[in-house]
């Protein structure tokens, strides 16, 4: 899962202004509908779905990772692009400048020996050496924030505001597909789905720098990459969501979403992906995924009270485990990109596969909890 952008976003609307998109008469607010929708099978063809689908409305390329140094001091990252379909087609589509996509980003450290937390945000329109993706591989820019894709390795980078990662990740199973092929469904409606597929095992190495060092230090682990696209998922009624992405000691991957309505039920298409050490995989039906909060976080900013502790059950793969997040305030507020305020952070746990002990890593992401999703493209 990955977050949508807000009409009412003031960093948005600013942007979308100075880049001449109302002033040129374009009409900016397009309609879900105007865009192609999530409906039946995607005929999937790599690397072109690596790409940019610029048919859809909403896409991201989501990368995140648990890593360590040589003294196993532990860290986590995320660096995640967007692109958000502003007009389905240019005005003139022939000018450099003429604008129907613009790139928000997100850039995350932590660092679990200090407490320590840091995020960064950006947005860019599309344009020369601004920011872009080609349509038929994995070459994303984000100004200087890349994620490209040679071969069997990809290739990431970001740096800002004394942060900084270079890495190298290389698949260690096949890309596996969520939902039914790919098709991801997001509720009842024809349409509330995205097409999402997967890397959940890639070795990872290269270098990191936080605030708090003076250079860069190596480091290695491993990364999880998700790319979706879409155009009309999230339903009026549902308040936000609780997605997991869980490395397991057994060799075993674990992707489970929860969506929550306003009333406080779980939505019924609420799912999860099991990826066995072979690189096989099974569909979760929510009745097969049992969630606990145990714990929970407030933030000092925002006023949100997320969860930060829990206990999870796979009834039909005897996995029970409990998590906790490595630094409690892995919070992002995004008011100059997305407009999002949500809490995305490493965590780890422990507990038993086939009644065996194992540990688990991963990350973990929560929406809506520090106000409300209504209002999203």
């Amino acid at each position: 899962m990955k977050l949508y952008l807000k009409k009412s976003s003031l960093g948005l609307l600013s942007f979308l202004i100075l880049t001449g998109c109302l002033y040129q008469g374009f009409t900016c607010l397009v309609h879900a509908k105007d865009w192609r929708q999530a409906i039946g099978p995607w005929r999937w063809n790599f690397p072109r779905d690596h790409g940019s689908h610029p048919e859809f409305r909403t896409e991201w390329w989501y990368f995140t990772g648990n890593l360590i140094d040589a003294s196993k001091n532990r860290f986590g990252y995320q660096l995640t692009f967007f692109r958000q379909g502003v007009l389905l087609k240019a005005k003139d589509p022939t000018q450099v400048w003429a604008i129907r996509d613009i790139y928000p980003g997100h850039f995350a450290l932590t660092d679990a020996t200090s407490n320590q937390f840091w995020y960064s945000e950006r947005v860019s329109r599309e344009g020369p050496n601004f920011a872009g993706a080609a349509i038929d591989r994995m070459d994303v820019w984000l100004l200087n924030w890349v994620s490209k894709m040679e071969g069997n390795r990809i290739r990431i980078e970001a740096r800002h505001q004394g942060m900084g990662l270079s890495l190298d990740l290389v698949p260690q199973k096949p890309l596996i597909f969520h939902g039914k092929n790919g098709l991801s469904q997001k509720g009842p409606r024809e349409g509330q789905a995205s097409y999402y597929y997967s890397y959940t095992s890639l070795t990872t190495e290269g270098w990191i720098k936080t605030p708090l060092l003076q250079s860069t230090i190596p480091v290695k682990g491993r990364s999880w990459f998700d790319h979706e696209f879409g155009s009309n998922q999230l339903a009026p009624d549902q308040a936000g969501w609780d997605w997991f992405s869980l490395h397991l000691s057994d060799g075993q991957e674990l992707m489970v979403y929860f969506l929550r309505k306003k009333d406080g039920t779980i939505e019924p298409s609420s799912s999860g992906t099991l990826v066995k050490s072979s690189g096989n995989t099974t569909h979760l039906k929510l009745s097969e995924i049992k969630l606990e909060v145990l714990d929970y976080w407030k933030s000092p900013k925002s006023g949100g009270r997320y969860p930060s502790h829990w206990r999870m059950k796979v009834l039909s793969a005897g996995i029970e485990i409990e998590l906790r997040s490595l630094v409690p305030s892995q919070e992002l507020l995004t008011e100059g990109s997305t407009g999002v305020i949500y809490w995305e952070g490493a965590v780890a746990g422990k507990g038993t596969s086939a009644g065996r002990p194992i540990t688990c890593e991963g990350y973990v992401e929560l929406t809506g909890y520090a106000g409300s999703l209504g209002g999203l493209f």
